[in-house]
């Protein structure tokens, strides 16, 4: 019986960044594969234009999460006014300049950034194939031992407990997510899973664009999935 990984997301805020549109950061309800894949690249120490080995992680990375519980969404509006010799960090190692005349200097640089307060989420994940380097148990201990501070979706959201939370052993990763030690509230838990993965009943198959090129740093393609609610005081 397959070996996953089990992740424990929670943290005051955070943010599973979803397509952003302008200057608008929206989150989507589930961590996306490429957000799972940067935070245990973080984890073993590798840096962002290590873009082959992030590449073969996301493709190798087989993936699921549960959500353990209501959160409250709300959006932060983020103000700087910006000169014309301001300059702005960006993630691709060239420093960002504002351009226009010198009208547009008038007007601030302005941000929109959604997030989940108090969320808690269960991941389960394993790898195929399983005995290549990184190892499930070398994602063990790079989350236990990190290289660099580790945080969920933004820099500014920082988990609030031990983000490694154990193993379950399971035939498919919706088994993982179901069997795994469930929340004290009860009720209804929301999950997402691959397809090929189980199925629930009244659950719905959707695709979802979660996946990014490392080494162009775009995102794109489509990774089918499914989505449904478990009731856990209805199991037999």
């Amino acid at each position: 019986m397959p070996r996953h990984l089990l992740m424990r997301l929670e943290a005051p805020l955070i943010a599973f960044g979803g397509e952003t549109i302008d200057n608008y950061g929206v989150i989507r309800d589930f961590p996306a594969l490429s957000m799972v894949t940067g935070l245990l690249a973080n984890a073993l120490g590798w840096r962002r234009e290590d873009g082959e080995p992030h590449d073969r992680l996301q493709s190798r990375l087989v993936l699921g999460a549960r959500l353990d519980g209501d959160s409250r969404r709300f959006r932060d509006f983020q103000t700087a006014q910006l000169h014309a010799d301001d300059k702005g960090w960006t993630t691709w190692g060239v420093a960002e300049e504002r351009r226009g005349g010198a009208g547009t200097y008038a007007g601030p640089h302005l941000r929109y950034r959604d997030y989940h307060a108090s969320l808690a989420v269960l991941v389960a994940l394993r790898l195929a194939p399983a005995a290549e380097a990184p190892t499930l148990d070398d994602l063990a201990a790079a989350l236990d031992h990190p290289f660099r501070p580790l945080f969920i979706g933004r820099k500014s959201c920082l988990p609030s407990r031990r983000i490694f939370a154990g193993w379950q052993e399971a035939d498919t990763v919706l088994q993982a997510l179901q069997s795994a030690e469930l929340p004290q509230s009860g009720g209804v838990l929301r999950l997402q899973w691959p397809a090929g993965e189980g199925t629930l009943p009244h659950d719905r198959p959707i695709d979802i664009c979660d996946e990014r090129n490392w080494r162009s740093g775009v995102h794109g393609g489509w990774r089918p999935v499914r989505e449904g609610s478990f009731n856990p005081g209805s199991r037999s």
